[in-house]
């Protein structure tokens, strides 16, 4: 039986320290009872405590890592059905099918492309994360080979042949790739092949039910890197199965379906296969396979990717201090703005369209527009004051005069005493920053 947040509280030094980052150790016991953190967040719990609490602070979904380095993918860990009740965890991995019968510069020119791409979306960098070699033709230690001597992202093995996957996992050494699949047929080898070379190990049932029982006996096995595998590829049985698992990990912690899971992006053109993929990102796949590789197709998947596992409690931001805009210099102007992501590249945007070289001083709001943070006070004189004064954007540039957005003027008497600048009141919206340094900001800062 699962213990309750007085069960938990009662083993906690209650102390109220605050260092857990929860601000009482009552909170912390609920958080811990919810499986929304985790017991070693504690640096005060004793090792007897810890003891009697073992298991109790898991996440009902376990978190597994495929791969080692800086370019392991982490997957799973979510503890939550809904992102709005907290946030998703580890965001699910976007895998490039590569099958073994390919030609070997058409494999490794893949390969590459797949490891190379990136795309930028509002200042991150994101791109693929798993190689998935398809055996179809038998030659998947060769396809291994090339892949650990060309590939920076980890690997998927799929192959059913258990003395195929020996060869390949033998080629990867201690690199952690996932082990796909152990079915009914093959169940005992694989199992073996798992726990020789320490790898995760996808599960593959028929339907829910052999799904389930294969993954007990795997826990009894004592493997517990596992992914997931239905086997439901039609678009309403794979939301079906998909929310079944979940359900069945996050609500009601049945330990078997506790696993990430792994999906297969169907269709017959491009729109149906990306329309497939973000029906299995939104819906809690740990995993997609894609037989894409184009930017154009990829992008919205990696964009869908990214709406989804945003926290919804923590709006995307840039680092505040000094971004440069075109090639500014000691006589180039300052604006200021906030460090909302939105809001800083659309001022960067409407700045380079109107061919502006220009200082942008980023003032810290906590992820908040310039009016959000002007009502909650996080965007003050005194605030922005501070930024510049600690940025050293004085150090850059020969007069003192800084473009205050439109819709806080009412700062710029405050902050020309908080800050000893010149302030310069600039449109109430970004689009209006071309016109104005056309028409209007010379005139301004005639006077100074």
């Amino acid at each position: 039986m699962a213990l309750t947040a007085m069960d938990i509280y009662k083993q906690l030094p209650k102390t109220n320290c605050g260092d857990c980052g929860i601000p009482t150790c009552l909170a912390f016991a609920m958080k811990l009872a919810q499986g929304q953190a985790s017991l070693d967040e504690c640096p005060h719990v004793t090792e007897e405590a810890a003891a009697a609490l073992e298991g109790s602070s898991a996440p009902p979904m376990a978190t597994v890592t495929i791969g080692i380095g800086d370019q392991a993918l982490d997957i799973g860990g979510q503890t939550v059905l809904f992102r709005h009740e907290e946030t998703f965890h580890n965001p699910c991995g976007i895998a490039v099918q590569v099958n073994t019968s390919l030609p070997e510069e058409e494999m490794r020119e893949r390969i590459t492309t797949a490891c190379s791409t990136e795309f930028d979306r509002v200042g991150m960098i994101f791109g693929l994360d798993l190689i998935a070699l398809n055996d179809d033709d038998g030659s998947l230690p060769q396809a291994a080979q090339l892949a650990t001597e060309v590939s920076t992202l980890p690997l998927m093995l799929m192959s059913d042949n258990p003395g195929t996957m020996r060869g390949a996992l033998e080629v990867c050494g201690d690199g952690r790739p996932l082990i796909y699949a152990a079915g009914a047929d093959n169940f005992d080898e694989m199992i073996a092949l798992a726990k020789e070379f320490s790898s995760p190990l996808a599960i593959r049932g028929q339907d829910l039910d052999e799904l389930y029982e294969l993954s007990e006996k795997a826990l009894d096995a004592g493997i517990e890197d596992l992914v997931l595998d239905s086997c439901a590829r039609e678009p309403a049985t794979l939301l079906q199965y998909q929310t079944i698992i979940q359900r069945a990990a996050i609500n009601q912690k049945i330990k078997p379906m506790g696993f990430p899971t792994i999906g297969f992006i169907t269709g017959d053109d491009q729109v149906a296969k990306i329309i497939s993929g973000c029906e299995l990102i939104a819906k809690y796949a740990g995993i997609v396979v894609t037989d894409l590789i184009t930017r154009d197709t990829l992008l919205p998947l990696i964009t869908a990717r990214l709406n989804i596992y945003t926290d919804p409690q923590k709006p995307i931001q840039v680092e505040s201090g000094i971004y440069e805009i075109g090639e500014p210099d000691a006589s180039s102007p300052v604006l200021i703005t906030t460090n909302f992501s939105l809001t800083y590249y659309t001022v960067e945007a409407d700045t380079s369209a109107g061919n502006i070289d220009a200082w942008v001083v980023v003032v810290d709001t906590e992820g908040t527009s310039v009016l959000t943070a002007w009502a909650a006070e996080d965007f003050t004189a005194e605030t922005i004051a501070k930024t510049i004064d600690e940025c050293g954007i004085e150090e850059k540039v020969d007069s003192k005069i800084a473009v205050l957005p439109g819709g806080v003027a009412v700062l710029s008497g405050e902050l020309e005493d908080a800050s000893g600048w010149n302030v310069v009141v600039g449109p109430r919206e970004s689009a209006g920053i071309p016109a104005f340094f056309k028409t209007e900001y010379a005139q301004r800062i005639a006077q100074y």
